[in-house]
């Protein structure tokens, strides 16, 4: 995102519930100019992107966490909380707050926008998902809907485009914040309560909607004041703590008594500006989950899709990696007939070219598996996921909920881990953190390709499914038991509780955008170009370094390999890892993949082409210079399909992330928890692993 010569204007935010489409309406909003990044001391995603206005404005357009409303104590949702109350001094003031709101669930939705606009801040309210609602039997009069809000309402189906170019020019309109006083009202000893702390409060400095929207909130939630105890003034501590003793004496409970006015003014307004047909039946979504959310039928689908989506990955994704490969393989000729033969022609062929290629042969699949992920997520289907997972998951003592940053972790298990704060109980959500990992992430998909690309036959079975889709589909089930599995085990050792509730909304069923989900392609594949050109490059070249030297006179390159630094180190290790079927070689891989896990591609590749250097070989594939390498010292192959087999279990289960293990530390605010789950993760892999060779080698 380049603005270094364009002038932004104005400053605005997308907020909105989870499911209401504002992710897809942001995308048609800034297009490919997005950035992501951390806010300012906390974990929480930062999404921004650059709308461009038909005259050649240009505006800032910052993407809100998604949250039901203002009041919830989540961190993501604090985050929308403290930015809109202005309590986060490194971002700055907005001109306007662009409001996603689901038109199919208009009262749920309506909540959080009632809370923007008691806060006396510019927004409009795109109605989104509006032919939905029509389909479901509502009609809506925006006209009305409008004028009883006070505010602009603009109707758009975002994952068509419709209504943007109207949300894009409304917004490049001043927009003022509604002028119609406020309209829900609460019971009169508790409204006579909330005026008298709101006065308080602006005595103290507080704007007239800030102080009404923290009176609220601290006489609602006690939590709340035990939160801000420290960063309150003592006099409205003590008036608080007062008018929670006088409203208990009174048997009111605050918090329902404010919710219930909040919605019977909504239900007045959605009584007025929407009409329902009661005669349409079951919506289409209704009857579609009869069958997606069956108990039997609905996990049969699940794995269902999931097969086949990973049997699309390893088949589709073979022509563009073979056009990849090849690429990288005429660079390299093209580089060895530019340069002189020596050290540097060898550095960045054999070392840095090689390792880089063995990575980013893959990019293909990894752009495959985030496309399925952004098209099960858009449809819906991803809710449906974790709603059908729930009967498994209150097995082991957790929920759907927990299903979700499980889900996550299929892509990465940073993000996995950072979704486990809608989790609300501690032990819960530290069990979820602590499996997480063991879903296999789009990290560990280099691996298990190359593996299974080199080493498990093309057979197909029925004539449909191939057995290398269906060892890949084995992988990731592994992990999802195997998670499932150390989740009972914890809740009914280390992190013993009840197993919660689990209540979700299930949003209706839409057909994707296609925009989007190429978006999030986009984002994510640059991502891992980055780090194949920073991290796997360095990495490359410092193995590259170790593996050639110190130099041996008269030795062949397979000799100098086992006498390099790299070699020392292997054959160092190679005792500890021999039980598993490991070789020295492999041993190098595990160690330096201890940063990244796809590391341990681009060692090999390193390794393979320093030691075949001399055979002018670089247009074979890693996976055949692997197949046919040899041990020196047995006669036997070094790679089987056993050995193959053990390295994918032995990387779905062992913990080789230190981003991971970074981002628990965070969590977690310690260092107890990330050692304690590198310890069991790695022990359990080892256990494992041996255990799959041990009786593979008896049943051989």
């Amino acid at each position: 995102m380049n603005t270094s010569e364009e002038i932004i204007s104005r400053n605005i935010a997308i907020i909105g519930n989870p499911n209401s489409g504002k992710s897809t309406i942001f995308n048609s909003l800034t297009g490919l100019r997005q950035k992501v990044a951390n806010y300012p001391g906390v974990t929480v995603e930062k999404k921004e992107g650059i709308v461009k206005f038909k005259d050649g404005s240009l505006a800032i357009l910052i993407d809100l966490p998604g949250t039901y409303s203002l009041t919830a104590n989540a961190p993501d949702e604090k985050i929308v909380k403290d930015i809109l109350l202005g309590r986060k001094t490194d971002i700055d003031p907005f001109d306007l707050i662009i409001c996603v709101v689901d038109a199919s669930n208009l009262e749920r939705n309506l909540y959080l926008v009632s809370q923007i606009i008691d806060l006396k801040l510019p927004v409009i309210m795109a109605l989104n998902m509006i032919d939905v609602a029509e389909k479901s039997g509502m009609t809506i009069n925006v006209n009305k809907l409008s004028e009883e809000l006070g505010i602009l309402i603009i109707p758009t189906v975002g994952n068509k485009h419709r209504g943007i170019e109207a949300l894009k020019a409304a917004a490049n309109r001043r927009a003022n914040y509604s002028k119609k006083a406020r309209q829900w009202k609460l019971p009169i000893v508790l409204e006579e309560e909330c005026i008298e702390l709101k006065n308080l409060l602006q005595i103290h400095s507080w704007t007239e909607a800030v102080a009404f929207h923290d009176a609220v909130t601290l006489l609602s939630s006690p939590y709340y004041l035990e939160e801000q105890k420290d960063l309150l003034p003592e006099e409205i501590v003590e008036h608080v703590l007062q008018d929670h003793n006088r409203l208990n004496i009174l048997g009111m409970d605050c918090q329902s008594e404010i919710v219930e006015a909040r919605y019977e003014w909504i239900k007045s307004i959605c009584g007025s500006a929407v009409i329902f047909n009661r005669n349409t039946g079951k919506s289409l979504s209704d009857r579609v989950d009869n069958i997606m959310t069956h108990k039997f039928w609905g996990f049969l689908i699940f794995l269902s899709i999931m097969t086949i989506i990973f049997q699309a990955i390893f088949t589709w994704a073979l022509i563009p990696m073979d056009l990849i490969s090849k690429g990288f393989d005429s660079l390299g000729i093209l580089i060895t007939r530019i340069l002189p033969k020596g050290e540097l022609q060898d550095l960045i062929v054999n070392g840095a070219l090689s390792g880089v290629s063995a990575v980013v042969t893959f990019l293909p699949q990894i752009l495959f598996l985030f496309f399925f992920i952004g098209l099960l997520e858009d449809t819906g289907y991803m809710a449906r996921a974790a709603f059908i997972m729930d009967r498994l998951m209150s097995k082991v003592g957790l929920h759907g909920k927990s299903f979700i940053p499980m889900l996550s972790s299929f892509a990465c298990a940073i993000p996995g881990i950072m979704a486990t704060r809608t989790i609300e109980n501690r032990k819960d959500r530290l069990v979820t953190m602590l499996v997480s990992p063991l879903m296999s992430c789009s990290a560990r998909l280099p691996i298990y390709v190359l593996m299974i690309a080199a080493f498990i036959p093309k057979k197909s079975i029925l004539g449909i499914i191939s057995l290398p889709g269906i060892t890949l589909v084995s992988m990731y089930l592994l992990g999802l038991f195997t998670a499932l599995g150390m989740a009972w085990i914890f809740k009914k050792t280390l992190l013993k509780s009840d197993t919660p509730v689990f209540i979700m909304e299930l949003p209706p069923y839409k057909l994707p955008s296609l925009k989007s989900i190429v978006l999030q392609m986009w984002e994510k594949g640059s991502l891992f170009l980055k780090r194949a050109g920073t991290i796997i490059l360095g990495v490359s070249i410092i193995l590259w370094f170790l593996s050639t030297y110190p130099k041996k006179e008269n030795f062949s390159p397979s000799v100098q390999l086992e006498q390099s630094f790299v070699g020392r180190i292997g054959h160092f290790v190679e005792p500890l890892i021999r039980p598993l079927g490991f070789d020295w070689k492999i041993g190098i891989g595990l160690i330096s993949s201890m940063l990244q896990r796809e590391v341990f591609v681009s060692t090999m590749g390193t390794i393979y082409n320093v030691k075949d250097s001399d055979k002018g070989e670089s247009t074979i594939s890693l996976g055949q210079h692997m197949k046919e390498d040899i041990d020196p010292v047995s006669g036997h192959p070094v790679f089987t399909v056993l050995t193959a087999i053990c390295l994918m279990v032995y990387y779905v289960l062992a913990m080789q992330c230190m981003s991971t293990i970074a981002i628990m530390k965070r969590e977690t605010n310690g260092w107890k928890w990330p050692l304690f789950q590198f310890c069991y993760m790695t022990a359990l892999a080892y256990c494992v692993t041996l255990i799959v060779y041990h009786v593979g080698l008896f049943l051989i």
